[in-house]
């Protein structure tokens, strides 16, 4: 492991344990919550008779550890394979598979106060689990030569402002309502926004990006074949590093770009991801391949660490905000998200360029159709 990524991973662990040390000090607020919750057996009330379930809550849903550890996994690979919705399936899993969204909807008229502490631990339950899988997808994406360091350091810098800034003004304000249909909403719209880029005339404008994929590919053919090749040798390359333009090459191909343009991008991307409470994976991606005009097959890698940086910094204001974790819960999942970590790096040059976008599309529509209809018309779509 380089100097680098040591550094990174211990940044990880020190985020864990700030927020293991602040738990007794901060739990104040999450107690004074339950106790104005009204007393009760009826919904959105606090039966003090029924075991503790999440967040140590009289009465909270008993998640199946099981199958947390499972879809975490899933949560794993889907990130490291294509950068992306690994925030967005983690949401998915903690709102809607393991029943924490309905649990936290059902005291927004009762105990507002609750229903806004259980929105921001899930928002930072699902940036704990992006965050590791940022960290281990990054690495290995590194060694296979496919992910652009600056680029991906230019984008974090700005994600540092970007999520402070976010997570700062929304933390303990967002209703869980109001954060589940917004959630939908950019995710419905990012799947908009790629079914146009895999149309002819997007495609025309980014003869760069698909010679360099192709590239790959055939590189991938002749391996199955029996064929020995370095591949690390033919990875990025920064051949050019100046404050204005940052040159490297990939697989023979040449690329090139302002730094100026993804710092400001990343400010922009991770102040909506950490409002969402997701890497911002699903915001990065679409910019990497269409502003910078990278395959997918670099995009992954590099959105990963820049997604890295910004849940640092999220998670660390969530933290100082008082946000409340299932630690117990946290603890099963990342150890599911470091399987699907190490699989999906090794699996995702199986996927065509254009499958693997494909793939990113289906879940958008899927996500953002069933959580629009959710947060903001009270209808369920899908389950």
């Amino acid at each position: 492991m380089t100097k680098n990524y040591k550094f990174l991973f211990f940044a990880m662990l020190v985020v864990l344990a700030v927020g293991l040390w602040q738990e007794p000090a901060m739990a104040g607020k999450l107690q004074d919550a339950i106790a104005a919750a009204p007393q009760g057996v009826e919904k959105g009330q606090i039966d003090a008779a029924k075991p503790v379930g999440f967040l140590g809550i009289p009465g909270g849903p008993q998640v199946n550890l099981v199958l947390a550890f499972f879809w975490a996994v899933w949560v794993g690979w889907i990130f490291s394979t294509v950068g992306a919705f690994g925030g967005v399936m983690a949401g998915v899993g903690h709102m809607t598979i393991f029943g924490l969204g309905d649990y936290a909807k059902s005291f927004k008229q009762t105990a507002p106060a609750l229903n806004k502490a259980i929105t921001d631990s899930i928002r930072g339950s699902n940036q704990y689990l992006v965050g590791l899988s940022a960290l281990i997808s990054s690495f290995n994406y590194y060694r296979m030569g496919r992910l652009v360091v600056p680029l991906a350091v230019v984008l974090g810098a700005g994600s540092i402002l970007g999520a402070w800034g976010s997570v700062t003004l929304s933390a303990g304000k967002i209703s869980f309502s109001h954060y589940q249909g917004y959630f939908g909403l950019f995710v419905l719209a990012l799947g908009c926004y790629l079914l146009y880029e895999t149309s002819a005339r997007a495609q025309a404008g980014k003869k760069k990006a698909k010679a360099a994929a192709q590239a790959f590919e055939a590189t991938v053919k002749r391996q199955k074949s029996g064929e020995k090749i370095d591949t690390a040798a033919l990875g990025v390359k920064v051949t050019k590093i100046s404050l204005t333009r940052i040159d490297f090459t990939f697989y023979g191909v040449e690329f090139k770009f302002n730094p100026l343009i993804p710092l400001i991008g990343g400010v922009a991307i991770s102040a909506v991801a950490a409002f969402l409470g997701v890497g911002g994976g699903f915001l990065l991606v679409p910019f990497l391949t269409s502003v910078a005009e990278l395959p997918m097959y670099l995009a992954a890698g590099t959105s990963a660490l820049a997604v890295l940086i910004s849940m640092i910094t999220s998670i660390v204001t969530l933290i100082s905000k008082g946000v409340q974790f299932d630690w117990a819960l946290i603890g099963l999942e990342l150890v599911g998200i470091a399987v699907g970590s190490v699989v999906g790096p090794r699996t995702s040059k199986y996927f065509s360029d254009v499958w693997l976008k494909r793939l990113f599309i289906v879940l958008a529509f899927y996500v953002g159709i069933d959580y629009v209809l959710r947060g903001f018309l009270n209808i369920k779509m899908f389950g």
